[in-house]
């Protein structure tokens, strides 16, 4: 039985990724922030380089493939249709080694499929999370971690199963990374996930929608989004960086220096949660985990989508063994 052996369990959309390379667009941003708009002629003929299609992706199975590169048994709790997409997606799990045991097929619906619009080193996702009616399956042998993200918006009553079951397993550490209608859904109706999160992670524009605030400042939202509960409270920052509150002090940690100019910056975040934890699995400490969580996601933006890039445990010690004197965490 693989579930006896899992250690990191995901739970989280499934889709497929259609990456259009655009040629033709500008991107416009307002005066000294990074609130940036895609743009293209409206009613137009918009060239476009090509499509590349990656299977088995999203929020929580990036996490779980990430994990699983890094050396730890992970699983993944998804909902597929009876479909070739589906049957594609199972494929590139078992390829990855994540445990699909508890992926659910739906008859008479289809797989997720989301397109990736690609300019430049960055993209605008266009989402649509099929409504499944989400069931928690049996988990016989409890994981060490939960790792909880995207979902659909009829999902709801979905998350008052899952935090039932931690209740229920008061030693399982739930990593919380909110997708689009997780982040719809608010804190209020979210409060007992909020408050059972070992490790929290989001961006800042992300912490701003959930905050409903405009403030940039990286301490307010760190501290805001710690008073809701979770232990440990990760802001990623894009090329900027990324900052911890661990319950007492306030971190800065620099990005990995990217060998060359990156491609395309899909799965950074993911990257970034799944290495921390990973980390903190193998014994490390917060602020030793934060040294690592940079290094995969400097990797990943080489290529094209967020898996091709994962590292394993080996190359990650790697980078860090070279890695420059200024990369190293600092209080703020």
């Amino acid at each position: 039985m693989f579930d006896r052996e899992i250690e990191f369990l995901a739970i989280g959309d499934i889709t497929t990724d259609a990456f259009i390379r655009i040629k033709e667009a500008n991107v416009h941003c307002r005066i000294n922030t990074s609130d940036c708009e895609l743009c293209m002629k409206f009613g137009d003929k918009v060239p476009f380089e090509y499509v590349k299609v990656i299977k088995a992706v999203g929020n929580s199975a990036n996490a779980a493939t990430a994990v699983s590169r890094l050396g730890i048994r992970s699983a993944l709790i998804t909902q597929i249709g009876n479909d070739q997409n589906g049957r594609d997606c199972l494929e590139k799990l078992k390829i990855e080694k994540v445990d699909s045991r508890f992926v659910k097929i739906h008859k008479d619906m289809p797989t997720n499929y989301h397109f990736v619009l690609w300019y430049e080193a960055d993209r605008t996702i266009l989402v649509n999370h099929i409504e499944y009616q989400y069931k928690l399956p049996e988990i016989k042998f409890p994981p060490k971690w939960i790792y909880l993200s995207s979902l659909a918006s009829n999902s709801l009553e979905y998350h008052k199963e899952i935090i039932e079951y931690l209740k229920q397993n008061p030693n399982i550490k739930l990593a919380f990374q909110p997708g689009t209608f997780q982040m719809k859904l608010g804190i209020k109706e979210l409060k007992d996930i909020y408050k059972r999160t070992e490790v929290f992670i989001c961006n800042v524009e992300e912490a701003q929608r959930i905050l409903q605030t405009e403030s940039r400042d990286i301490k307010t939202l760190l501290g805001e989004m710690y008073t809701y509960g979770p232990k440990i409270v990760l802001i990623t920052d894009g090329p900027q960086g990324a900052y911890m509150l661990d319950g007492e002090h306030f971190y800065f940690m620099p990005e990995y220096p990217d060998p060359k100019p990156p491609l395309e910056r899909t799965g950074c975040g993911d990257s970034f949660a799944a290495t921390f934890i990973s980390e903190l699995m193998y014994g490390k400490s917060p602020l030793e985990a934060l040294v690592y969580a940079p290094v995969n996601p400097m990797s990943v933006v080489q290529y094209v989508g967020a898996q091709e890039g994962l590292l394993n445990q080996e190359n990650m010690e790697w980078w860090l063994k070279r890695a420059p004197a200024e990369y190293k965490p600092r209080e703020i």
